[in-house]
């Protein structure tokens, strides 16, 4: 499977990072890199439309002047992994939680340690939200908890559940190399109770969850949110990441009406995380 790298210059980084890569998430870009003045993102060939892309940028410029300059190349699958690995470093999320890929030769650590090979799949922890997820996580008690984990991508969160003491896992992708990823680096951090099933909402289990998790984004979050409230236990915990400090209004007003009440927000430079309990 080849890919898109686009590598967008800013002239106002810290202003505008964020807000450019929730536009190009928008149009299925799914991987980003953060080296100011510079964003880089990455897009399956076959998802990517440049005159969509072009089509943003203008409506951008028409509201300020701020990419400099953007560069699409094709990437063959072959170099991909290359990729990854001169660019993907250690992820330390506070001091309990180190990711790591299998090529790293770290000192031991006395914390969660979760090995990925990320290859295509969102979610090595470099992404705000899923060290917003992850940290909250930390917060919470998986012991033999049942917990659902959408969008799961290299499989990270699933894999932190069962170190955090979950015993049946389901995680659940819609892109079928994700849940393979996922699948692999279960077996690599020798978990055995995570499922990595591909697929969208039509493949959730009927059985219900203690936890669910869900770092997407906000218009696959609004379309699901009612089917994991339907999953989810009584007084079982909702986590949901992917989306702007500036959408949790609106993802709040809906889960109210689901009979999820909401316990607590967490931010992370302009990125938020919600927790609802059922």
């Amino acid at each position: 499977m080849n890919y898109y790298e686009l590598t967008v210059q800013l002239s106002d980084f810290d202003s505008w990072n964020d807000i450019i890569i929730a536009y190009l998430a928008e149009l299925d870009f799914e991987s980003f890199q953060e080296d100011s003045p510079k964003i880089k993102a990455y897009i399956q060939e076959s998802a990517y439309h440049g005159d969509m892309l072009q089509d943003l940028f203008h409506e951008i410029e028409r509201e300020q002047h701020v990419i400099e300059s953007y560069e699409v190349k094709l990437i063959p699958q072959q170099n991909w992994n290359a990729q990854w690995e001169s660019q993907f470093e250690p992820v330390f999320i506070g001091d309990d939680i180190r990711v790591v890929a299998p090529f790293h030769q770290l000192e031991p650590f006395e914390g969660i340690e979760i090995m990925i090979e990320p290859k295509m799949s969102f979610g090595t922890g470099h992404h705000q939200t899923t060290h917003l997820m992850c940290a909250s996580m930390m917060e919470m008690d998986f012991h033999s908890k049942r917990v659902l984990d959408m969008g799961s991508g290299t499989g990270v969160l699933a894999i932190l559940a069962e170190k955090r003491g979950a015993t049946d896992i389901v995680a659940i992708d819609i892109e079928e190399w994700s849940a393979e990823n996922c699948a692999d680096n279960a077996l690599r951090n020798c978990c055995m109770h995570i499922q990595s099933l591909h697929g969208g909402m039509e493949v959730i289990p009927i059985e219900k969850f203690d936890v669910v998790l869900a770092n997407i984004n906000k218009n696959v979050l609004t379309a699901q949110i009612a089917t994991y409230s339907d999953r989810m236990n009584e007084g079982a915990h909702l986590l949901l990441s992917g989306f702007f400090v500036s959408d949790t209004d609106e993802l709040k007003l809906l889960a109210a009406g689901l009979n999820l009440t909401f316990m607590g927000q967490h931010e992370r430079e302009g990125w938020a995380v919600l927790i609802f309990k059922k």
